[in-house]
């Protein structure tokens, strides 16, 4: 088994709301991401995976908690202690037509990391990376000086990787990378993903609300509900035998060709999404949860080992 290279533990994150209210947008999130392995973050819109995936990298900090990298704690870290960890550490985002700023060319774009990190010894050298790392994504290298709007949302997107991949990181957090994007786009970005993993020894934190995408790209999968971890374990087990309820009713959201071959005989999550400003007691689930008892409505169970994967459930089916 490989090295763990981000291990997160506890990780709690919360904003004001005003009037003294607090959203808890992420609460006491452990987990681990090991060398080489694609680990996806999956739940509905407005769960906390993308704030989980910021904190991770430290584009946010969290309001408690503490992130490993290769076993050092960085969360504690100076900007000035974090910057040989900042190269290390890259990301994809989720919309090709704003994380591209529209003002640069493409040359400047990807050449930007080179000369942040200083991994170019001039400009003729500078030119010649980005050509390369243009081949390596699919771009032609005709478009050098081309800007943003002169290219496709799959292109952007593919210049976007380019930059994440510029100063050759170890980890890649992958917010959404294709959820923008047309389907016949979708595969193509999902195959240069999973080329440029296994020439670069890449390891991804794939974050996705599309469970279908999930499934041919990762590894393992965590399952996300109201800010807390409800179910991981190995993505193929997971999506055959998920053993969370909320897991169950989120693979059986998933759009298939026959509807008559719903694995889960077509039941439908009741109920609406609970405020994260105001979580109810207990598991957070409970709420919308067909089997809940009064144990689930008054604890909230951690995750424990069950059938191979951990399981935040009282009563895992």
């Amino acid at each position: 088994m490989s090295e763990i290279l981000l291990e997160a533990r506890h990780l709690t994150r919360e904003f004001p709301a005003g009037k003294g209210r607090m959203v808890h947008a992420v609460t006491d999130v452990s987990l681990q991401i090991r060398e080489g392995e694609t680990l996806a973050l999956v739940g509905e819109s407005g769960c906390g995976k993308s704030t989980l995936g910021r904190m991770l990298i430290r584009l946010l900090e969290p309001t408690e908690g503490e992130i490993l990298f290769r076993g050092t704690e960085i969360t504690g870290l100076s900007a000035r202690e974090f910057r040989p960890f900042r190269r290390q550490m890259q990301m994809i985002f989720q919309d090709p037509y704003a994380s591209l700023d529209p003002r640069m060319s493409v040359r400047s774009i990807i050449a930007e990391p080179l000369k942040t990190w200083n991994l170019c010894r001039d400009r003729e050298a500078v030119t010649e990376r980005v050509l390369e790392l243009m081949e390596a994504t699919g771009v032609s290298g005709e478009m050098l000086h081309r800007y943003p709007h002169q290219f496709s949302g799959g292109q952007r997107q593919r210049i976007g990787i380019a930059r994440a991949i510029a100063a050759e990181p170890s980890l890649i957090v992958c917010d959404e990378p294709v959820s923008a994007l047309d389907v016949s786009v979708q595969n193509q970005i999902l195959n240069l993903l999973k080329k440029l993993q296994k020439t670069r020894n890449l390891t991804y934190l794939f974050i996705s609300h599309d469970l279908s995408v999930v499934r041919h790209i990762s590894d393992r999968t965590a399952v996300m509900f109201l800010g807390k971890i409800c179910e991981t374990g190995d993505t193929e087990t997971v999506y055959t035998r998920p053993r969370h309820p909320y897991t169950r009713f989120l693979l059986n959201a998933v759009p298939r060709p026959d509807p008559r071959r719903r694995e889960t005989g077509g039941e439908l999550l009741a109920g609406e999404l609970p405020s994260p400003v105001n979580p109810p007691p207990g598991c957070r689930f409970h709420t919308r949860c067909p089997f809940a008892t009064e144990e689930c409505r008054r604890t909230d169970p951690p995750l424990r080992e069950t059938d191979g994967r951990l399981v935040a459930c009282h009563h895992p089916v």
